[in-house]
């Protein structure tokens, strides 16, 4: 069992694996391979616990961050990927250490409801929800995934709430994603706490530095994620250990091993792909803009999740209502659009139609800023990387966590070794 400041410090995170060779530590010479933020934050802890240790990470792209990418166009700001943090100490440290603290905000009070779109209505997602899926319904769903190896649909009875949420994560409905790699906490996968939730969360919430956020708020930061990877991007440029090498591809443990000189033990994987049997879905991401006053019907709110698979777009973020610094011209709305190609025929004008239908009709932008792939997490992933061999060191968001602070936490746990 861990010892409880691990668990003070990492909190629930605690419970997913670390796919870590026990020789790494041995290191004298690291390389790591995928320069997003996964990569990038291992490179940056490790840099900052063992300055003597030669660390080289690998990016195919042109610049290092990864799926962290912000679209700007004139005072319009959008995130493509990850747009705030939920609260975990481990990811306030890595703000303070870099410096950001005065970019770094909690979100707007007021837009803290989420709403499910089902039957051509929007339903506010609340307390109240359990009563729709069943309280009893849901303590059997609960018992039963404790088990393992059930799919959310399996955990959450009621389609359409738990396929809002697992698209809105994941971008795939229910029976295809992973209860314990989801709620790893709600299905009890893994090593369990030393002491009760309860007090191990009034001592989780001690150690936050900058500000302490309040229960179920988000935080963001100033100028979008980008800002972030821009500033470790700059940490690891001054630091005289670390070495970026940019549009440098990797093909395998055995190519990198030979290329740089290193056991397959000093190998820390970061890019997706690496695993057998990986797969992922696509999604296209546009943002539309609005007046205020064209949209004075739509809510202030965080979003709205869309469950069905008539309407192609899967999610709306409320980009400008949910953060506490600028994303759109004075007297304008932003919103984000998630849009799945498995629902999606590929036309922007449909995906216009149908947002003007979720929206209004008299926007002032709309256009497609990017483009996503998400790796896929089946029903019994976690129980299978757990039970991975050690003999590869396997990190980031294609593994074991899809969220920022999984990436942020997994850094530091892998930092702890050495």
């Amino acid at each position: 069992m861990a010892d409880l400041q691990s668990w003070i410090n990492y909190g629930d995170e605690m419970r997913r694996p670390l796919v870590i060779n026990p020789k790494l530590a041995d290191s004298k010479k690291v390389v790591i391979v995928g320069g997003g933020l996964s990569g990038m934050c291992i490179a940056f802890r490790l840099s900052q616990k063992r300055p003597d240790l030669e660390i080289i990470l690998l990016e195919q792209k042109s610049s290092l961050g990864g799926v962290i990418a912000t679209w700007e166009q004139d005072e319009w700001i959008c995130d493509l990927a990850v747009n705030a943090t939920r609260p975990h100490p481990a990811f306030w440290r890595l703000i303070d250490d870099l410096g950001l603290s005065d970019s770094f905000k909690p979100s707007n009070e007021s837009a803290k409801s989420r709403w499910i779109y089902h039957d051509g209505k929007k339903h506010r997602l609340s307390f109240f929800t359990i009563f729709k899926i069943g309280f009893f319904k849901l303590l059997k769903s609960i018992k039963k995934s404790r088990k393992g190896g059930l799919s959310v649909a399996q955990l959450i009875p009621n389609k359409e709430i738990a396929d809002a949420l697992t698209l809105g994560i994941v971008n795939d409905t229910a029976e295809n994603v992973d209860a314990d790699f989801l709620m790893p906490a709600m299905t009890d996968f893994g090593p369990k706490p030393p002491i009760k939730k309860s007090k191990l969360n009034k001592k989780i919430l001690q150690t936050y530095p900058i500000f302490t956020p309040k229960k179920g708020s988000i935080a963001s930061l100033e100028g979008g994620m980008e800002t972030l990877t821009k500033s470790i991007s700059k940490k690891l440029d001054e630091s005289k250990n670390v070495t970026v090498k940019l549009n440098h591809s990797a093909q395998s443990y055995e190519s990198m091993s030979s290329e740089f000189d290193v056991p397959k033990s000093s190998i820390i994987w970061s890019a997706p792909g690496i695993q057998d049997d990986y797969q992922f879905t696509e999604l296209s991401i546009f943002a539309i803009g609005f007046k205020e006053k064209d949209v004075s019907n739509i809510e202030v709110g965080y979003g709205t999740l869309i469950p069905d698979r008539n309407i192609p777009i899967s999610g709306i973020l409320n980009e400008s209502d949910l953060h506490n610094s600028k994303r759109c011209p004075e007297g304008h709305r932003l919103f984000r659009l998630m849009v799945p190609h498995n629902r999606w025929d590929g036309n922007e004008e449909t995906v216009l139609i149908n947002a003007k239908k979720l929206l209004g009709d008299k926007h002032v932008l709309f256009t497609k800023i990017g483009e996503r792939t998400i790796p896929m997490y089946k029903p019994g992933y976690m129980s299978k990387i757990s039970n991975l061999d050690n003999e590869r060191n396997l990190v980031g968001w294609s593994v074991s966590g899809v969220s920022i602070t999984h990436v942020v936490c997994e850094a530091e746990r892998i930092a702890e070794l050495f």
